[in-house]
């Protein structure tokens, strides 16, 4: 996909999303499909937002990733977006997004122009996950909270775009089998929450 040097790139992405203005309401897309295995029955979710930040280099839109630092209580080693729970004085899921952004990645709020929102995603660990959307400045260099995070890295988007790349699984959860989505991309497992959402991303722009 071309960068922000190619306006219509920018109108393509905000046509396949929510718009900021409002917040995607209802139910997360995925949840029927999680609803055995949710505290409650999926009845009292906790509030998220992550921050899905592109980068617009030379050879194409490149997406943020970081790798989660060993030993934390949730998702410890894993490949995930900055992000986390809503905190009470965060404005809204952009708000919520940014502060966790710059908290984990020293990502300035000045250096990312949100665009949208992805469609909501339940989580096993009993959250509601607003993904926001965000070009990310080039003059971004990552500034690393090692406590919850242990390394940012950069993914082609045209890479994570192509269905050929996404692998199907089945894991093993609380005795019931459980389907997954996933990408390889180098020494990288890109999988669970991190990965649907990026399927979303897909099939978004493809009904755009």
């Amino acid at each position: 996909m071309s960068t922000d040097r190619d306006p219509a790139a920018i109108e393509r992405l905000q046509r396949a999303l929510h718009p900021l203005a409002a917040p995607p309401a209802g139910d997360a897309w995925n949840k029927p499909q999680l609803i055995d295995f949710l505290p409650d029955g999926g009845g009292k979710l906790s509030p998220a937002a992550v921050l899905i930040g592109l980068i617009p280099r030379a050879v194409g839109w490149q997406v943020l990733l970081t790798r989660r630092t060993e030993g934390l209580r949730h998702h410890g080693g894993q490949i995930s977006f900055p992000g986390g729970r809503i905190e009470a004085d965060d404005a809204d899921p952009v708000a919520a997004a940014l502060r966790e952004a710059q908290e984990e990645v020293g990502l300035p709020p000045a250096l990312a122009r949100p665009l949208g929102f992805l469609d909501p995603f339940v989580t096993i660990t009993g959250f509601h996950v607003f993904p926001v959307v965000a070009q990310l400045s080039l003059d971004y260099v990552p500034d690393l909270d090692p406590g919850e995070v242990a390394e940012a890295f950069e993914v082609p988007l045209d890479f994570l775009l192509d269905p050929a790349n996404v692998r199907h699984t089945e894991v093993e959860y609380s005795g019931r089998k459980r389907a997954l989505v996933e990408f390889g991309y180098g020494r990288y497992r890109i999988w669970g929450a991190t990965a649907a959402m990026l399927v979303n991303f897909r099939e978004r722009l493809e009904r755009a």
